[in-house]
C-alpha cells in the first residue's frame, strides 16, 4: 500500500484509508506483536532509566541505544559528533520519515534515580520524559521487524541529544544542518513523554539569557558606597518586571535563578541572574529582549550614579560592568491546519476513537517548524505525572494505544511496500 495520497481529500476518506491500512495482514500482525511485548517494554524503559543521561552527558545511554537498535536490526547504525544516534529501517523513497525521540533528562549528574515499579507504575526521575519517547521509538522499530512490514519511505530512528534546558536543542539543530539530512528528510514526528491525548503543531519560541554584573567590591562599612551589582540587578529587574505583556499573542517572562554575594557584611563582586522569555510571537521576544537590555543598561548607569552619592569620596564606580550571555534560543512556528502530517495524525486519531487537542510547546519540533517543515510532538502512550521532579511517574496501562497510533502514522505517511 503507497503512502496514502494527498490531504486535501476529504476526512471520509482519509479515515477510510487508515481503516485500509489498519486491515492489512502484516500491520494487523504488527499491532498485535507490540500488545503481547509489555512485559519487554517495562525492562527497556526501567533500564534506561537507570542510565544518567544529565546535559550535555548523554553518551551511556547512547550507548545503550545503539546496541538495541543494531540488536534489532536497523542498519547505518552510527552516532554523530555531537551524539546523536541513528539507525534506518531502508525503503525505496527518495525522502525519509524521521522518528525521533530525545535521551537527556533535566536532572544534573549526581541525582539519585532511585528507579523502581509497583505494578503497572514506574518511578523515577525522566522514566517518562523521555524514558517513554525512547521506548516507544524501540517498540516501533521491533514492531516493523518482528512483523516484516517493509515501509516505501526510509524509516529513520534518531535518539538525538540536548533537548532538555540549556541542551537548547543542539541535537536537533544539528541534524537539519547538515545537508544529508535536511534536505532528505519528508516528515518528523517527535515523540516526547507520555501520553495519546496531544499533538503539539504550533513550537513554543523562547530565549534565555544570563546577566552577569561585576564590581569593584569590598567591606560593607569600610568600603561603603561601592557599587553593588546586586543592586543592579534588583533594579533591572524591578524596570523589566513593569512592562506589558499581551495575552495574544501569549508572552511570558521569568526569573528563575539568581546568584551573587560571599557574606552578609561583603559588597559582592559579581551578581547575576538568569532569564527566561517566551512567546508565540519572534517580534514579541524581541521585543522583551530589548527592553531588558535597555533597564540593564539604565540600572548600570544609576547605580554608579547612586555610588557616587552615598560615598563622594570613594570614586570607585568606574569598576561597574555587565555582561548579557545567551543561553538558550527556541525558535517559534507552526504546522500549516492542512498540512498533511496534522491531517494524517487526526484520521488515526479518529480510527482509533482518541480524542488528542493541537497544542503550542517547546519541543524537538521547534527546529523543523521553525524552517517551514511538516513535523509534530507526540506522546508515546502510557500516562505520566511529575516530569522533572524527583517524584516522575509513569503507567504503563494504556501505552498499547499511544504505539497504535504512532506505528499507523508511520506507515500512513511512508507507505507499505508489496
Amino acid at each position: 500500500m503507497p503512502p496514502i495520497p494527498r490531504a486535501d481529500v476529504p476526512e471520509t476518506l482519509l479515515q477510510h484509508e487508515i481503516a485500509r491500512l489498519a486491515e492489512m495482514p502484516e500491520v494487523r500482525s504488527g499491532l498485535a506483536w507490540m500488545r503481547a511485548q509489555e512485559p519487554q517494554f517495562t525492562r527497556w524503559q526501567l533500564e534506561l532509566a537507570a542510565i544518567p543521561a544529565p546535559p550535555f552527558g548523554e553518551t551511556a545511554r547512547g550507548e545503550w541505544l545503539r546496541e538495541h537498535f543494531q540488536e534489532l536490526g536497523l542498519e547505518d547504525v552510527h552516532t554523530d559528533n555531537v551524539g546523536n544516534i541513528f539507525g534506518t529501517r531502508r525503503g525505496s523513497a527518495k525522502h525519509c520519515f524521521v522518528l525521533s525521540a530525545h535521551l537527556d533528562t533535566v536532572f544534573p549528574a549526581g541525582t539519585p534515580l532511585n528507579i523502581r515499579q509497583q505494578g503497572s507504575r514506574l518511578y523515577g526521575p525522566g522514566v517518562s520524559d523521555n524514558g517513554a519517547g525512547v521506548v516507544a521509538l524501540l517498540a516501533i522499530a521491533a514492531a516493523l521487524r518482528a512483523a516484516r512490514i517493509s515501509p516505501e519511505m526510509p524509516v529513520v530512528f534518531i535518539g538525538n541529544v540536548g533537548e532538555e534546558g540549556e541542551g537548547d536543542l543542539r541535537g536537533m539543530r544539528h541534524i537539519f544542518a547538515d545537508p544529508r539530512w535536511r534536505d532528505s528528510i519528508g516528515y518528523s514526528l517527535v515523540l516526547d513523554g507520555a501520553g495519546s491525548d496531544t499533538i503539539v503543531a504550533e513550537a513554543l519560541g523562547s530565549r534565555r539569557f544570563e546577566i552577569i554584573v561585576r564590581g569593584p567590591g569590598g567591606h560593607s562599612w569600610s568600603d561603603f558606597g561601592a557599587p553593588n551589582p546586586i543592586l543592579v540587578l534588583a533594579r533591572t529587574l524591578y524596570a523589566f518586571t513593569q512592562t506589558p505583556v499581551p495575552i495574544s499573542p501569549k508572552t511570558t517572562f521569568n526569573v528563575g535563578v539568581i546568584r551573587g554575594g560571599t557574606s552578609v557584611n561583603s559588597i559582592p563582586e559579581s551578581a547575576s541572574m538568569r532569564v527566561d522569555i517566551r512567546s508565540t510571537s519572534m517580534a514579541e521576544m524581541e521585543r522583551l529582549e530589548s527592553v531588558l537590555r535597555r533597564e540593564l543598561e539604565r540600572a548600570t548607569g544609576d547605580e554608579a550614579e547612586a555610588s557616587a552619592q552615598r560615598n563622594p569620596a570613594l570614586r570607585r564606580a568606574q569598576g561597574l560592568s555587565y555582561e548579557v550571555v545567551a543561553i538558550g534560543n527556541r525558535p517559534a512556528g507552526e504546522l500549516h491546519p492542512d498540512a498533511r502530517l496534522l491531517k494524517i495524525v487526526r484520521a488515526v486519531d479518529a480510527h482509533l476513537g482518541n480524542q488528542a487537542q493541537v497544542q503550542r510547546a517547546s519541543t524537538d519540533a521547534n527546529i523543523p517548524l521553525s524552517l517551514g517543515r511538516e513535523a509534530i510532538a507526540i506522546g508515546g502512550g502510557g500516562t505520566g505525572g511529575g516530569a522533572h521532579t524527583l517524584q516522575e511517574w509513569f503507567d504503563t496501562g494504556t501505552r498499547e494505544l499511544g504505539l497504535k497510533r504512532i506505528l499507523l502514522t508511520v506507515l500512513a505517511l511512508a507507505g507499505v511496500s508489496g
